[in-house]
């Protein structure tokens, strides 16, 4: 679900070809971009309008390794080798008059590549063990969240593959560029769990409040984008106490979520000893774990503004007048901090 103008206008040109061509289509962008779902959407447009007679066949290829890559995806002969025991028919056949999905298509081997390029420009190619061609006739759509131009540089990815895939490009933005998207995916996933689950979830209007006030703030950022969107309703709604979802359960979800996003690392000891000019063996345990993940979100901001939309990303949402870098400013004078030094830094 979306109500990004700019992505609309992609999804209605990628829907536009779809129909209109039956060359590869590649799509890139980050993992949980929503590539796959993006993938099956195109399949089943061709489908209802009968441009489609065959099945959508989806092939991870990180999955595929050494010897067994090439039968997986080309099949085999019975006794090809070692344990053939049976023909395979392998998933380019499997998806003959359908659509053949190979997401992170940038993991295939160069053999692969070879075989795979032959069979998307002549539509044959040999299974293993076998000197008799078959013929598959199948649209190709990759998926990748890696430069395949750097893969290509780095002698990973065959050129002539990635000119023949590439015709028809486009990118999956991450989450965190789509913020007007993230409320209407919340319904979504808020539906899908009712149906999993069999129950009538909602939030109270607080908790709601909070939870999008949190998903859209500069700390938030989606690293696994709709997967982690995917499971944070999950949690939730698993561990609601009822069919509402509280203030607390959000707390305890958005708490989860920042951790998860902000560790505190071990490695920021040392800007914080540079910046309390090791004074830093004075403080509590607790004050130095705190102090240490604070300056390490400072060092990731540009400003005290920035820092403090990240650091008090929950409270400052209830404010009329929220005063971050005042916050944020005086915790560090606290410790004998002077704030122009960290951002200097």
């Amino acid at each position: 679900d979306t109500k990004s103008r700019s992505f609309n206008a992609l999804i209605e040109q990628i829907e536009q070809v779809a129909v209109r061509s039956s060359d590869p289509i590649l799509l890139t962008g980050p993992t949980g971009a929503g590539k796959s779902r993006l993938a099956q959407r195109i399949f089943e447009l061709k489908r209802d309008r009968y441009q489609v007679n065959g099945s959508f066949v989806h092939v991870n290829c990180a999955t595929l390794r050494g010897d067994g890559a090439m039968s997986a995806l080309f099949g085999h002969v019975q006794g090809a080798f070692t344990g053939a025991q049976k023909a395979r028919p392998g998933y380019l056949r499997q998806a003959d008059g359908g659509v053949l999905f190979l997401d992170e298509i940038g993991e295939l081997g160069l053999d692969e590549q070879a075989m795979l390029l032959r069979a998307i420009e002549d539509r044959v190619f040999f299974p293993v063990g076998s000197d008799v061609e078959v013929h598959s006739a199948f649209q190709l759509m990759a998926g990748t969240n890696r430069s395949l131009d750097q893969a290509v540089t780095k002698g990973s990815f065959r050129e002539d593959l990635l000119a023949r895939i590439n015709l028809w490009t486009y990118r999956l933005p991450p989450l965190v560029e789509r913020p007007e998207d993230i409320e209407p995916n919340l319904n979504y996933e808020l539906s899908q769990a009712r149906q999993r689950l069999g129950r009538n979830f909602s939030f109270s209007r607080e908790a709601r409040a909070r939870y999008l006030a949190f998903a859209k703030s500069p700390g938030a950022r989606w690293t696994g984008n709709f997967r982690d969107l995917n499971a944070s309703v999950r949690r939730m709604t698993t561990l609601a106490g009822s069919d509402r979802i509280t203030v607390h359960d959000v707390e305890a979800e958005t708490a989860r979520l920042s951790a998860n996003w902000h560790p505190v690392r071990r490695v920021a000891s040392g800007f914080a000893r540079r910046m309390l000019r090791d004074r830093v063996d004075e403080l509590d345990r607790f004050d130095r774990v705190q102090l240490e993940d604070v300056l390490e979100v400072c060092r990731d901001c540009r400003s005290l503004a920035q820092a403090g939309k990240v650091l008090f990303a929950h409270s400052r949402s209830f404010k009329k007048n929220p005063n971050d870098s005042d916050r944020v400013r005086k915790y560090l004078l606290r410790f004998g901090i002077d704030p122009k030094e960290v951002f200097e830094g």
